[in-house]
């Protein structure tokens, strides 16, 4: 079980990294965990998984440090065809059993005798409806966030004072992998509960010819929303396709820089007695792992197989919010 240490303890003994501490043939194994992961597990796995003090004591970008100029550079060179796609779903006005708090708009100064209309917007993001980006402050483990900040101290009335969105407030572009796990099981979409484990990730690495590289970003398309259009809204905080608890070993392996899906990321329910959300536990507090939630990847995985390509530059950027949490956005595809 995690213990309230400070950041220069975590640091001293994990400055070297974790594959120098565990060696690469440790996160082999962890990686190629079977499907049985228990609560003890995943603590266990908040230690050996964790990126805390690997850039440092007072680090606060965490995985985003893997984005690097290089990287950025790779990226771009992925751009051949021009083409950008949007992969966010418009935002659900209409409450609905999958979306609780939806999103207000008000327009003003209609039907005056004005040149100019407005509106005003007003968003609850998290949760299980809106394309959102969840920043690090997002979520505490016993009290405790990446690298040793504490809910106590470092979260307050006024936001986040440390971890919040605005540390990626210059942006994020880097490369990003989709994986259309429906389209490998040959389904138009997976029914919500479906587990997601490391051997589907391999298996569409080997169907589609990618893989995930360190400082990428992994998208991983279930059919949330082709399901949606098909058969309705449902309470998708029950029952959701994503990740297995077992795949946390397997992204600290890649060294993922953020992971996104059209659901939660996580499959609910979690499969793990006493932990709900096992997969947003171990990327956002042990990893320093940013997560995409609720992304719409149905015109992008229209675009990625007519092109045969599920690799390109993603681009995003937040609202630059003073403490935020996370941040309504965006997320761009360019092939």
């Amino acid at each position: 079980m995690i213990r309230l240490r400070t950041r220069s303890m975590v640091g001293a003994v994990l400055a070297l990294g974790i594959v120098m501490v565990l060696g690469q043939g440790r996160l082999d194994v962890l990686a190629q965990t079977s499907h049985d992961v228990s609560q003890a597990m995943v603590e266990g796995w908040m230690t050996e998984l964790s990126n805390w003090g690997r850039w440092g004591d007072d680090d606060q970008l965490g995985a985003l440090n893997l984005i690097t100029p290089d990287k950025r550079k790779q990226a771009a060179g992925l751009v051949r065809e021009g083409i950008s796609v949007s992969m966010s779903h418009n935002y659900l006005t209409e409450r609905a059993a999958d979306a609780t708090s939806p999103f207000e708009h008000e327009m003003t100064g209609v039907g005056r005798a004005r040149a100019f209309v407005g509106d005003r917007y007003s968003i609850a993001y998290h949760g299980y409806a809106h394309s959102h980006m969840d920043s690090l402050c997002h979520m505490a483990y016993e009290g405790v966030m990446y690298n040793g900040f504490t809910r106590a101290n470092d979260v307050s009335e006024a936001g986040c004072g440390k971890l919040a969105i605005l540390d990626a407030k210059q942006g994020i572009m880097t490369k990003g992998v989709l994986m259309d796990i429906a389209r490998l099981k040959g389904v138009d979409y997976l029914e919500p509960g479906t587990p997601i484990y490391v051997e589907d990730l391999e298996a569409w690495e080997r169907q589609a010819g990618v893989r995930v590289e360190p400082g990428d970003i992994l998208l991983v398309r279930a059919g949330r929303w082709a399901r949606r259009a098909e058969v309705g809204p449902w309470a998708t905080g029950r029952e959701a396709a994503g990740l297995h608890a077992s795949v946390g070993p397997w992204l600290k392996a890649r060294d993922v820089a953020m992971i996104g899906s059209d659901y939660t990321n996580d499959a609910l329910p979690s499969g793990v007695d006493g932990v709900s959300q096992p997969i947003h536990q171990l990327v956002l507090v042990a990893m320093g792992v940013r997560i995409f939630d609720n992304l719409d990847l149905e015109a992008v995985a229209e675009e990625a197989a007519r092109q045969n390509r599920w690799e390109f530059m993603l681009t995003a950027a937040p609202l630059a919010v003073t403490g935020g949490t996370g941040s309504p956005l965006n997320p761009i595809a360019t092939f």
